[in-house]
């Protein structure tokens, strides 16, 4: 690999020639095959390596995503079943520098490697570091356990693709001028859930030797009786009968599974009862177990981890109900679907969850920040674990009522203020501080990317001793600070809540 406009590496499958990007100077390889497609055949099954080719691939267009709607009246889908690939960026060097391999967060469901925000130019630059964003299967074909019509298929081959991902980069980074023994995957929201189920797989233990998950719901897990009710709502919708097989889907054209897909997400009442239609399911394979289990127990890979979540994850909800009765009686649904024995002490450590900032508070909580205290607490006690909460805003944005929202980290982190729909309400505000922000935090993520820990001055997610407080927590607003504990008696009231089995008081789900 020479430091030449169109740079060609040699994988074991082939050449892959990529080039010098013009406007950041930065070298990047762009839709590189790690599997081969998943369509018809290994629609629903673990997916295979790819095929070798012969001459040099052209690395210079980014490659197709996932399949997945587009949420619009017209019912478009985007994407391909053949969509396992990667990205690659890098310095214009012939150093062998430390790999980030980022996981594209869409709710399970949409999302691709190049999503603007996430094309990595800026954080490779910024912190020195080959940079490797992958595609995965997605929503109907990638989260969702179909094992109820047949056992010719794996419960979660999302899972699987990221799996075999992590192999190909072990296998094939050094090309690249990538260190595989010196690998973080990273990833936000649903791609920080995909963060901790790859902490949980077996089969991915070795790939990788640091994490960070951005903004995770750690107790985003089907169960094997949820699926199948979700599988029983496919079938339904897209006109199969009760006696249908996995033969039936496979002789489907995706398209109309992924629309199907699209409509019970919509349609239904569910998700306001953090019941969505996609996510990965506990298996013997991937999730042995829920992966709260799998950290309580310490079975999870033992690899230094940042782990945090915004301020204003849910800040959307405050517009969510029309009257403070509506708000309390969906906050007591949401909760007692997991834990009604526990829900009301919950709520009321949250005070009046029927004015709209409380609720939206609740509701964030429950879902990314609740849950990953619990692991960040587990985690502390296998590997040194660093805990952040991100609570910068723009004026424009405090102003709307949006505060430090979710997703808003990501822009701040990978450097880049207009990557993300939320920028354009940033467009004439000043950007002094948020460029403080952004350089503040792509220090503490590359000197982790590179030595395991961030900066000196963020301390350990620790436990309480006789010389210092515990839980120490670096907030990144209009600086960095770090506070110990913050939130502890909403903390202390989330610790008797279980998460971990969606449904317990819902009699149609267990008829």
């Amino acid at each position: 690999m020479n430091a030449v406009s169109q740079p060609v590496a040699h994988t074991a499958a082939g050449a892959v020639r990529g080039e010098v990007d013009p406007r950041t100077g930065v070298r990047t390889w762009r839709g590189v095959p790690f599997g081969a497609s998943t369509a018809i055949t290994g629609r629903f099954r673990a997916p295979q390596p790819v095929d070798p080719w012969k001459g040099e691939l052209d690395a210079t267009r980014f490659g197709a995503p996932a399949m997945q709607g587009t949420f619009g009246l017209r019912g478009t889908v985007l994407g391909s079943e053949d969509c396992l690939n990667l990205d690659i960026v890098r310095p214009d060097t012939d150093d062998v520098l430390p790999v980030v391999v980022c996981l594209h967060g869409g709710t399970f469901v949409t999302g691709a490697s190049h999503d603007k925000v996430l094309q990595g130019h800026h954080l490779t630059k910024a912190t020195d570091i080959v940079y490797v964003s992958v595609n995965f299967r997605l929503g109907v074909l990638g989260y969702l356990d179909v094992r109820s019509l047949g056992d010719d298929c794996v419960a979660n081959p999302a899972i699987h693709d990221q799996i075999l991902a992590l192999a190909w980069i072990k296998d094939n980074i050094a090309a690249f001028g990538g260190d595989p023994e010196q690998v973080t995957i990273m990833g936000e929201s649903a791609g920080g859930a995909a963060v901790m189920h790859l902490m949980c797989a077996p089969g991915a233990r070795g790939l990788f030797h640091r994490a960070i998950a951005q903004s995770p719901p750690p107790a985003s897990v089907h169960s094997r009786i949820q699926a199948t009710m979700w599988v029983r709502a496919l079938t339904s919708r897209v006109g199969l009968p009760s006696t249908a097989t996995l033969d039936d889907l496979r002789a489907m054209p995706a398209e109309d599974l992924v629309r199907a897909g699209q409509s019970m997400m919509i349609n239904s009442k569910e998700l306001l009862q953090f019941n969505t239609s996609f996510m990965p399911t506990i298996d013997s394979a991937t999730l042995a177990e829920h992966p709260i289990d799998t950290f309580n127990q310490g079975k999870q890979a033992p690899v230094p981890m940042i782990v945090g979540t915004n301020s204003d994850e849910a800040s959307f909800a405050k517009a969510l109900y029309q009257t403070a009765g509506q708000r309390l009686r969906a906050a007591r649904r949401a909760l007692d679907v997991f834990d009604p024995d526990n829900a009301g002490d919950v709520i009321e450590a949250y005070g009046d969850v029927g004015q709209r900032g409380d609720f939206a508070a609740l509701m964030g909580d429950a879902v990314f920040w609740a849950p990953t205290v619990i692991v960040a607490t587990a985690h502390r006690m296998v590997a040194p674990t660093y805990m952040y909460r991100f609570a910068y805003a723009s004026a424009a944005m405090r102003m709307l009522g949006l505060g430090a929202m979710h997703a808003a980290d990501l822009v701040a982190v990978y450097g880049d203020p207009y990557a993300t729909k939320a920028a354009k309400f940033d467009r004439f505000g000043s950007k002094e501080t948020f460029e403080k922000v952004s350089e503040l935090m792509q220090h503490h993520w590359g000197t982790f990317f590179h030595t395991g820990a961030p900066g000196e001055d963020w301390p350990v997610y620790g436990f309480r001793r006789d010389d210092r407080p515990g839980r120490a927590t670096a907030v990144f607003d209009t600086g960095m600070h770090v506070e110990h504990d913050p939130k502890a008696e909403h903390r202390t009231a989330w610790e008797s809540f279980d998460m971990r089995e969606w449904g317990v008081n819902r009699v149609d789900f267990w008829d």
